[in-house]
């Protein structure tokens, strides 16, 4: 069993701010005995009226919050999971979207996001490079975990990619940005991504003006078994293998599929 804690909040434009929200978040999902807890998208700074903050306010993974946020959580071994922006190293002067997941101290893993919003009237690689790589899984609490970051949710190719390499859970910080239709979105592919490939999926929201929040944690047979609202909250669901092994055995969709496991494209920048 895997208990999961979805942090949920509205990021603030002060790094030392939403530092403060995340460490009191971990301590209180420690305090459950929580094995992980799940942050939102871009946590390190971000303000509706400024959408080139996060260019601006990016910072390594050395950096003032990564560094005091490592040494506030190194004594536990509860798995944070959660994206910052980190600066590139070229003279583009754009950032990564980087994934990060950080266990005793230390990170045990990375990821930057693939697939950027470029969607809506909306542009994130004006100031975000993608990456180009697959993501890398982690095990917690005997469970390994997928890594996923927002828009990726759109692409199923991402998430049967990771179950087929292994992944019991899929793990989605987002900042899902209001208006029409999109809770729908969210709530329909967050549960098709967990039917389709009969896996957990914890989908975590940044509340506030812009984003839904409504953070879920939908199980392998397409069951909503935890959910947040519109606003701050800390919500809990525990995570069976035993469910994920029932579901595959009545629905093997897995074992029946006629596609090959999927593969980045070769002509990505």
């Amino acid at each position: 069993m895997l208990k999961v804690a979805m942090g949920q909040f509205a990021v603030s434009r002060e790094w030392k701010e939403n530092l403060a929200i995340c460490v009191d978040l971990f301590k209180r999902a420690e305090a459950t005995q929580a094995d992980l807890l799940v942050l939102p998208e871009g946590i390190l700074a971000r303000d509706i009226a400024d959408p080139d903050l996060v260019r601006r306010a990016a910072q390594p993974l050395d950096g003032p919050f990564m560094s005091e946020l490592l040494a506030a959580t190194a004594a536990s071994r509860l798995t944070l999971m959660f994206t910052v922006h980190v600066p590139n190293e070229d003279s583009s002067g754009k950032v990564w979207n980087t994934f990060v997941a950080m266990r005793e101290g230390q990170v045990v893993a990375e990821y930057r996001k693939l697939h950027l919003y470029d969607a809506f009237s909306m542009q994130e690689s004006k100031n975000v490079i993608p990456g180009v790589e697959v993501p890398p899984l982690v095990e917690v609490a005997g469970m390994k975990v997928g890594m996923m970051t927002c828009y990726d949710l759109r692409f199923p190719e991402l998430s049967r990619r990771l179950v087929l390499d292994g992944a019991d859970v899929l793990v989605l910080p987002a900042a899902w940005v209001k208006g029409p239709l999109k809770e729908a979105h969210w709530e329909v592919l967050a549960t098709a991504r967990a039917l389709e490939n009969t896996c957990y999926m914890v989908a975590v929201g940044e509340c506030g003006e812009r984003n839904i929040g409504q953070s879920m944690v939908v199980d392998p047979l397409g069951v909503a078994i935890a959910r947040g609202a519109e606003g701050p909250g800390l919500i809990f669901a525990d995570l069976d293998a035993q469910r994920i092994a029932h579901a595959r055995k009545v629905l093997p969709v897995l074992a029946n599929r006629c596609f090959a496991r999927p593969e980045l494209r070769t002509d990505l920048p």
